[in-house]
């Protein structure tokens, strides 16, 4: 049984499109991939740390936890934003209020990275 020269026509158009929709999606992909690297990426230097404080709420309950926190910090050094990643939210804001305290060297330009806390109500 032959394949009818118009199905097979259109089958090739449909599948030469999706090979290049995939390499625009491929060559796109290679392009940004190493700038969003990049910009997540912090070589900043820490010159000021302030440990967050574990809520006492918290701690009697034995309730702890890992926060994410997700932070934009200015070319002058200061945390010029925080966003929450993941974590217990009571955590969470005693992290934010710590890391909005930390202060950078300063550099050329506003760098983002994460950062991590492990609450852990045994120590």
């Amino acid at each position: 049984m032959q394949i009818p020269r118009q199905v097979f026509s259109m089958l090739r158009r449909t599948l030469h499109q999706r090979m290049v929709l995939a390499g625009f999606c491929l060559a796109a992909l290679l392009v940004l991939a190493p700038l969003g690297r990049a910009q997540t990426k912090s070589t900043r230097k820490l010159v000021y740390k302030e440990n967050p404080g574990y809520p006492m709420t918290l701690r009697e309950a034995h309730i702890g936890g890992v926060v994410r926190l997700e932070i934009m910090i200015s070319a002058k050094g200061s945390v010029d934003s925080v966003v929450p990643v993941g974590g217990n939210p009571v955590l969470v804001e005693a992290a934010s209020a710590a890391v909005r305290r930390w202060k950078y060297a300063p550099v050329d330009a506003e760098t983002k990275t994460q950062v991590e806390f492990t609450f852990d109500p045994k120590h």
